[in-house]
Formats: structure tokens, sequence, C-alpha cells
């Protein structure tokens, strides 16, 4: 096992980290030598990951929280520095998709549900950090995941578009409210990416994504934490309130892929 130094010494929370590119991103981040501190709602999937981690020699740790709970928010937070230190850097990373239809057809309770855990939870825990790190003098980086959905509206998912949209604003926001305090706030928006929560969709749904897919291809969920470890490291020192759009080329494109012919790779 090869490891990198480009985290040593720093602790990081990661939400939404037992499935996808929440765990990707915390893999990621301890192998590049970060104290992790995996968080998700899924504790029996998310322990069994964090402790393969820690048969690997990294220095992780499992706390299960309600992204959208404020108790459970400011408990993972003080539970992370007890257990890691003062936090560095924070990814948040859990969300939910809702339930699909159009608006008239969707009940007001499940648009709130989704903006409570993709909009709320992140203000949440980025309050929770930021005034830590604000009261103990100490720069840090705050990292968002949002999606293409932020920008690209999909009618029977408007719930998710319209979460992702705010947490644009949100990532904005926060920037300038953090800016001289030493605190980066950034986004990653990622187009569709290969994970759990793609296993199930039917085929002509996916040639319907590969259409608006320059590259032909979904992502990989460790290409995305590629991302939020260049977002964490002072390669990106002067990047605050920007969104990041690993998409493929899709919000480049106006129309649509020709579809591939004769089997040949895209």
């Amino acid at each position: 096992m090869t490891m990198t130094i480009a985290m040593n010494g720093r602790t990081a929370v990661v939400t939404g980290a037992a499935s996808g590119i929440g765990l990707a991103i915390a893999r990621r981040y301890a192998r590049d030598g970060a104290r992790v501190v995996l968080s998700d709602l899924q504790r029996d999937v998310g322990e069994a990951h964090t402790q393969t981690l820690r048969d690997s020699g990294h220095q992780v740790w499992f706390v299960a929280c309600d992204a959208s709970n404020e108790r459970q928010v400011e408990h993972l937070v003080q539970t992370a520095e007890q257990l890691a230190g003062p936090v560095d850097i924070v990814v948040c990373s859990a969300g939910i998709s809702g339930q699909t239809g159009a608006f008239h057809q969707i009940e007001a309770s499940e648009l709130r549900h989704v903006l409570e855990v993709n909009l709320v939870g992140p203000y949440l825990l980025g309050k929770a950090v930021a005034r830590r790190m604000i009261e103990a003098g100490r720069s840090g980086v705050i990292i968002h995941i949002s999606s293409v959905g932020a920008v690209l509206g999909v009618a029977d998912s408007f719930a998710y578009c319209v979460s992702k949209a705010g947490l644009a604003m949100l990532t904005k926001t926060m920037a300038l409210s953090l800016a001289d305090k030493g605190i980066r706030v950034n986004a990653i928006g990622p187009g569709p990416t290969e994970s759990p929560m793609m296993v199930d969709l039917p085929p002509a749904m996916r040639q319907t994504m590969l259409s608006r897919t320059p590259m032909g291809r979904f992502a990989e969920a460790e290409e995305i934490a590629g991302i939020a470890a260049f977002l964490a490291g002072p390669d990106s020192a002067y990047i605050t309130g920007q969104t990041i759009y690993a998409d493929g080329g899709r919000l480049a494109l106006n129309y649509v892929v020709p579809p591939k012919t004769n089997g040949a790779p895209p």
C-alpha cells in the first residue's frame, strides 16, 4: 500500500460515507494520511468500511449521524474532535434523491424532507465546524457535494434539483462569510456517477443519461474523490465559493451525443 503525506496531521469529517462518493472520499483522505471520521445513517455498513480501513493501518473512526438533525450534527463534530482532534476538513456528502414525479404530484412534506437533508444538512455541519474554527483561530476547508442537477432541471426530480441549486448558493454565501477567517468553502457537482444509487438504473434511462454525456461514460466515485483531495489541499488555496462540475462535458453540450455504433468504445 502506498500512502502519500499530503494530509498528515489533518482531521477530516465525511458525511454520507457508508457508500458511493462519500466512501470514496473518505478512503482517499485516509490514504493521503488524514485522520478521518466517517459518518452516515447506515451504521452497520459504515462501521464495516471503517474497520476495513483501520485494518489497513489508517486512523479512522465511524460516528452515526442524521445529517439533517442539528443535535446529532453537533454530537458528530464534538465526537470527531474527541477522537481525532480539531476538524480541518469537512465534506458534506450525505444526500437523498427523494421521490420522483412532477412538482404538483409530490407532497410538500417530501420537498421539505429533501431540503432538510440536502440543503439544511450542509448548513448545519458547516455552521458547527466554522464556529469552532473561528473560535480557535484556525483555517479550514468545507466541501459540499452538489450535482449537475443544480443547473440542469429534471421535471420529475424537482425537489432534488431545487436542493442542489440552493446548495450552490449556500456554497457562495458561506464562502463570502468565511473568506476573511481563512476558511474556504467549495462544492463539487458530479454528473452521473457509478454508485449504489445507479445499480438498479433501467438500461434505457442509463442510455438517455449517456446521450447527454460527451465522454460517453459515468464518472467513477474515485474521480470525484480526486477533486475533493485537490480542494482540501494547498493547490486550491486561492479557490473559494466555486462549484467544480465533474460532468464528462455534460454542461458544455447543447444537443445530444450520437449513439455508439459497431460496439466501438466511447
